[in-house]
């Protein structure tokens, strides 16, 4: 662990410049393809230092400041170019983390599975986990196939830690273990294991193994289908069966369990939006505190203390807290706290030990982030840092939710950005769905591709089409088989609702996603010819054979069942629903783009497409294959030269060159 650069990036991390621009309000690209300046900062127990990871290109690096007066007192540094990736204070002065590797900006930066743990000063820095062959002096804390994650820190012991381990009993499962590690040693103490394979642990109030949630993706006739168990550990080691989908048909997950012994947990029947309550143990019964009609819990908001859910989080549109626990006394903190920041999601980051001092988080639309430090005792909050400091919240565009009804009835939740000082009405637009199908969505927080694109003039719609998450299991398992049907026409809708809204201009519109959304801007100008003026396929899977037997999904059974399902067998479909099959009816410019390293949406994938669009006469404008990248870029110089390709592209076709180009900055 080095120390290096320290003065570079302390100034990095807080420095807050203030810029000029050129050409009517323009922001130069690389402002917005540069990483945040911190992806998590946390207060010590005590509240002497303040933890962050600061982002220097390459890598993440750990940095420890003090409180009062924000100085440097340790800059931490892997070696072999790895990040910092997730942190946590175990005591007063000692920090854990993990390791991480920054590749791909869909699936990664990914865990390497290795700990590492650090005193705040840099001192007594101890590898805990790690894999590979090792001297006689560290093979205690050599591992093969096991994965490690942090489950509690134990408040109340300044040395150990409780960690939950994973290892490959099978193909088709994997068992689980609870552990106490010691973070100064590395030694590992078994805690008990899991009643059966693919199970998550939870503990009691008194820190001991107590409840397992397992699950599969397995039914009784061996294809998808997604099952819950809950149980119960006794006294004498034994575990107890709770509840089960499979005969109750509710799925029941333990979220929390309080020092005073309440049990949190959530809820869902396969259909509506999840619900929160509390578990009685005894019995399996559940009591529902919260569960919103349209859309599931996102985030929940915890007391200092961990004694009491405040609130939680739905963001069917733009994020609706609803308090839970107003009795309790950070209630009235965080209401003073969101008060002050009207339009802007308020959270607390961390605490320390006896609740005096809060790290409170702020973002919105057009915040990226800001992070203030809340002194109980002086009632007063302190500015801190912020995330991107050289983007400013007043010259970002604004995001506007939405819902629509579509054409089989369903209501479909989006967002749409509107350009700063624009009038709002016939404006070129960006059609951007978003990746999955089955799960992922997107959302009202600060976007910086979309705000990019609003810089440039254009709006820019993002669409929770059916199969998208956060909006209850029914809603996401309707996206099954719907991939070129009842998904497109949600996004068909929802963009013929911005033309019908005067938002767009019906003769300038373009579509342009990643993973899905790259299948989706091939087959979108498919199914409706003469709506999309030009598509851009980023990361793109094209062809649903190549599915089954390219890229990281079928290489596991689970994954097999998955596609199954998501896609079906029959090979007549299949290529229906494979714009690489239907090239001929694209009819449009395509840029096409990929990662040369991608194991989901394999490159394949892309010169497929390539290759039918050249079959059918109309060949891409250019086919970006960029070696070193994954399943979308991570690297800022790729990105700086991807989307100055892309707003090139977009301004020949649906734009004015003139708001294209990138200005100088002057300061």
């Amino acid at each position: 662990m080095n120390y290096r650069n320290a003065t570079f990036l302390i100034a990095a991390a807080l420095a807050a410049p203030a810029a000029a621009w050129a050409a009517g309000g323009q922001i130069p690209i690389q402002d917005f393809v540069k990483h945040p300046t911190y992806s998590g900062v946390k207060i010590s127990p005590d509240g002497q230092y303040l933890a962050m990871t600061v982002d220097r290109g390459e890598q993440d690096v750990l940095t420890v400041l003090r409180t009062d007066n924000l100085s440097v007192v340790k800059i931490n540094q892997l070696p072999d170019d790895k990040s910092v990736g997730a942190f946590h204070w175990t005591s007063p002065d000692r920090l854990m983390f993990t390791a991480v590797r920054k590749l791909g900006s869909y699936e990664a930066p990914f865990g390497t599975g290795e700990w590492y743990a650090v005193n705040a000063d840099g001192s007594q820095p101890r590898p805990l986990i790690f894999y590979g062959t090792r001297d006689a002096t560290q093979r205690g804390k050599q591992v093969d196939n096991e994965r490690f994650s942090l489950l509690d820190t134990l408040r109340d012991d300044d040395r150990n830690v409780i960690m939950e381990v994973n290892f490959p009993l099978s193909k088709e499962g994997a068992g689980t273990e609870l552990v106490m590690m010691d973070t100064v040693t590395g030694r590992r103490t078994s805690l008990g294991r899991a009643p059966k394979p693919d199970c998550s642990i939870a503990l009691d109030a008194a820190k001991k193994a107590r409840f397992a949630v397992c699950t599969s993706s397995r039914g009784d006739e061996g294809e998808y289908d997604e099952r819950s168990e809950l149980y119960r550990r006794e006294e004498n080691g034994t575990w107890t069966l709770v509840s089960a989908s499979k005969t109750g048909g509710k799925h029941l997950d333990v979220v929390h369990t309080t020092p005073d012994g309440i049990v949190f947990a959530s809820q869902s029947d396969n259909s509506a939006p999840a619900a929160i309550g509390t578990l009685d143990t005894t019995d399996g019964s559940f009591t529902v505190l919260h569960q919103d009609k349209v859309a599931d819990i996102s985030r929940m908001i915890w007391s200092t203390d961990e004694r009491s859910l405040l609130a939680v989080v739905t963001e069917a549109g733009a994020p609706k807290v609803t308090m839970i626990d107003e009795a309790h006394p950070d209630a009235e903190v965080y209401g003073s706290l969101a008060s002050a920041f009207p339009g802007e999601m308020v959270d607390f980051s961390s605490a320390t030990k006896d609740g005096n001092l809060i790290v409170v988080s702020v973002y919105s639309d057009s915040n990226p982030g800001e992070l203030y430090l809340y002194d109980r005792k002086a009632g007063k909050a302190r500015f801190l840092m912020q995330g991107r400091a050289w983007l400013k919240k007043e010259q970002m565009g604004s995001v506007k939710p939405f819902s629509v009804a579509t054409r089989d009835g369903k209501t479909i939740h989006g967002y749409l950005t509107l350009p700063k000082g624009s009038s709002g009405k016939n404006l070129p637009l960006i059609v951007n769905p978003h990746g999955g199908p089955i799960g992922p969505r997107d959302t009202w927080r600060f976007n910086s591709e979309a705000q990019m694109f609003a810089n440039r003039g254009y709006a820019v719609l993002q669409v929770n089409f059916r199969g998208s998450g956060g909006y209850g299991d029914a809603f996401r398992n309707a996206g099954h088989r719907q991939w070129a049907q009842g998904i497109q026409n949600d996004i068909l809708d929802a963009t013929h609702w911005a033309i019908q809204q005067g938002y767009a201009d019906k003769e300038r519109i373009c579509i342009y996603g990643g993973s899905f959304g790259g299948y989706s801007s091939l087959m979108a100008p498919i199914r409706e010819p003469g709506l999309f003026k030009c598509a851009v396929g980023y990361v793109g899977v094209y062809d649903m054979d190549m599915m089954f037997v390219k890229g990281d999904i079928p290489k596991r059974t689970s994954g097999q069942r998955f596609l199954r399902r998501t896609l079906g067998t029959d090979k007549a479909e299949l290529r229906a629903t494979s714009p690489t099959s239907q090239a001929d009816k694209v009819g449009i410019p395509v840029l096409l783009v990929a990662g040369a390293r991608d194991e989901r949406a394999v490159p394949e994938q892309t010169e497929a497409m390539r290759d039918a669009l050249v079959k059918a006469g109309n060949p891409p404008v250019e086919t970006i294959i960029q070696s070193g990248e994954m399943h979308g870029f991570y690297k800022e110089e790729n990105n700086l030269a991807l989307y100055t390709k892309m707003l090139d592209f977009f301004g020949r076709h649906i734009g004015d060159r003139v708001t294209v180009g990138t200005p100088a900055r002057t300061n």
